[in-house]
C-alpha cells in the first residue's frame, strides 16, 4: 500500500473549520517542494484592472471560503487527501503600482515549483497574473496549451495605450511563445465589444474559440472531448476567470458580463476537462468588495478544488 501524502488538509472532524490560520482548505503553509504534488499560490494584485478593483483581496477571500471544502470530490471521484500532497505556498511578492515588475517577481516566485514538478494552482488577483504564470511554466515545459474559461478573450493589443493589462495578457503570451494557439481553446466569450474585429481576433491568432452562444448548446462531455482532442499530449494551463460565470451567481468581479453559465454549469464544463496534462492553473478576478454574501469566493474555492482534482486525473 502506498504511503499517504505527506501534506494534507487538517481534519475538520477533530478541530472546527473556523479555527486556525486561513490557509486553503486548512493545508499546511510551507515553502517546501519535496514530496509536494501541488501548491496553492496567492497572487494579490489588481493594478491591471479596467473597471472595478479589489481583486488584490481575492486570495484572502478564497482561502477563507475554502475551509468549507472537504477532500473528496464525488463528481470527479477523487480524494485529494489520499492522492495528492498539497501545500499552501503563501502569496507571491507583488509591487503595487508597478505591474511589469510584479510579473517578473511572480514568475521568479513560481519557478522553483516548476523545477520540482509541483503544479501551482494560483488564486488571483486580476488576469494579468497569467502572463507571469505562463512565463514560469513555459520555461520548464515549453509552449503550453491554453484552456481559457472566460467571458473575454483578453487578446487586445493595448488598453489605454498600455501593452500590459488584464485585457492583453494572451496576445502577449502568444507573442512571447508561451502558448501554442494551435492546441489551445478559449470558451465562454460573450458581451459587447468595441468593434466586430474584436470578435474574430482570437481566431486570427489561431485559437479555437467557443463563444458562449455555441458553448451553451454543448453538453459538458462534448465540450471536454473537443478541448482534449485539440490539446492532445501537450502540457496544459487552465485559466478560469470568475467572470466566465453569470454575475447572478458570481457578482464579486471587476468586469461582469451577463448571460453566462450558472455556477453548476460552469463546474460541469470544468470537470469535463479530466484527462488534460495539467501543469499549471489559476482562478482569477475575484473581487471581495463586490461579493455580497461571499458567494463568488465560495465558487472560486470550489473551482480550485476541482483544479486539484484535474491535477490528479491528468497524471501519467
Amino acid at each position: 500500500m502506498d504511503d499517504p501524502p505527506r501534506y494534507r488538509p487538517a481534519d475538520s472532524t477533530a478541530s472546527p473549520r473556523f479555527s486556525g490560520p486561513r490557509t486553503f482548505m486548512r493545508l499546511p503553509h510551507t515553502k517546501a517542494t519535496d514530496d509536494v504534488d501541488a501548491a496553492i499560490v496567492g497572487i494579490p494584485t489588481d493594478d491591471a484592472v479596467s473597471f472595478r478593483s479589489g481583486a488584490r483581496f481575492g486570495p484572502e477571500a478564497v482561502r477563507s471560503a475554502s475551509v468549507l471544502l472537504r477532500p473528496y470530490s464525488p463528481d470527479l471521484e477523487v480524494d485529494l487527501s489520499e492522492t495528492l500532497s498539497v501545500v499552501d505556498y503563501g502569496d507571491a511578492p507583488t509591487v503595487p503600482g508597478y505591474l511589469e515588475l510584479t510579473l517578473e517577481r511572480v514568475a521568479e516566485f513560481l519557478a522553483p515549483l516548476h523545477r520540482e514538478a509541483v503544479v501551482p494552482i494560483c488564486v488571483g488577483g486580476d488576469h494579468s497574473i497569467a502572463l507571469a504564470e505562463l512565463r514560469a511554466a513555459a520555461k520548464a515545459h515549453g509552449p503550453l496549451a491554453l484552456v481559457l474559461l472566460d467571458s473575454h478573450a483578453d487578446v487586445w493589443d493595448s488598453y489605454f495605450g498600455v501593452r500590459y493589462f488584464h485585457g492583453t495578457v494572451f496576445r502577449r503570451a502568444v507573442e512571447e511563445g508561451l502558448v501554442d494557439p494551435s492546441v489551445s481553446t478559449m470558451a465562454g466569450m460573450r458581451g459587447t465589444l468595441y468593434s466586430e474585429s474584436d470578435r474574430y481576433e482570437p481566431g486570427r491568432l489561431g485559437f479555437d474559440v467557443i463563444e458562449w452562444a455555441e458553448m451553451s448548446e454543448l453538453a459538458p462531455e462534448d465540450f471536454g472531448t473537443r478541448v482534449l482532442e485539440r490539446a492532445g499530449s501537450a502540457p496544459v494551463f487552465v485559466s478560469f476567470d470568475i467572470d466566465f460565470v453569470d454575475p447572478a451567481y458570481a457578482p464579486g468581479t471587476g468586469t461582469p458580463e451577463v448571460g453566462g453559465p450558472t455556477s453548476g454549469e460552469a463546474l460541469a464544463y470544468l470537470r469535463s476537462l479530466a484527462g488534460l496534462k495539467l501543469v499549471a492553473a489559476d482562478c482569477v478576478e475575484v473581487s471581495p468588495p463586490y461579493d455580497a454574501g461571499g458567494v463568488t469566493a465560495w465558487l472560486a474555492a470550489t473551482v480550485c478544488h476541482e483544479l486539484l482534482g484535474l491535477t490528479v486525473l491528468g497524471r501519467p
